[in-house]
C-alpha cells in the first residue's frame, strides 16, 4: 500500500547547471542541508530545504514522482525539473 504522505527536503535553483554543480558537491560529501541554506531559492532554505510532510497529490507531479521513487535517506541522482525550477530532492522518511 502506498503511503498518503511523504517527508522531503529539496534544493531549488533556477538553472540545470546550478543543480548539477550542487549534485556534484553532495556526491563529494558536502552537507545537503547546508547547501540548501546557501543556494536554494525556496523559502524552505532556512530549514535546510525541509518541506515537511507532504500529502500525495499536492506537489508538482514530476517532483512527487521523483520523491516517491527515493528510499528514506536517499537523494535524487539528477535534477528534477518543474515549473518552479530545478530540484535536488532528499527523501526524509
Amino acid at each position: 500500500m502506498k503511503s498518503s504522505t511523504y517527508h522531503v527536503a529539496h534544493i531549488l535553483v533556477k538553472h540545470q547547471y546550478e543543480a548539477e554543480d550542487l549534485l556534484k558537491k553532495i556526491q563529494e560529501g558536502k552537507d545537503f542541508s547546508e547547501l540548501a541554506q546557501k543556494y536554494s531559492t525556496c523559502p524552505s532554505s532556512s530549514r535546510g530545504g525541509d518541506l515537511g510532510v507532504l500529502k500525495t497529490g499536492r506537489a508538482d507531479p514530476d517532483f512527487e514522482e521523483a520523491a516517491l521513487a527515493l528510499q528514506p535517506g536517499e537523494i535524487s541522482t539528477e535534477p528534477v525539473r518543474t515549473r518552479f525550477g530545478y530540484h535536488l530532492i532528499r527523501r526524509m522518511e
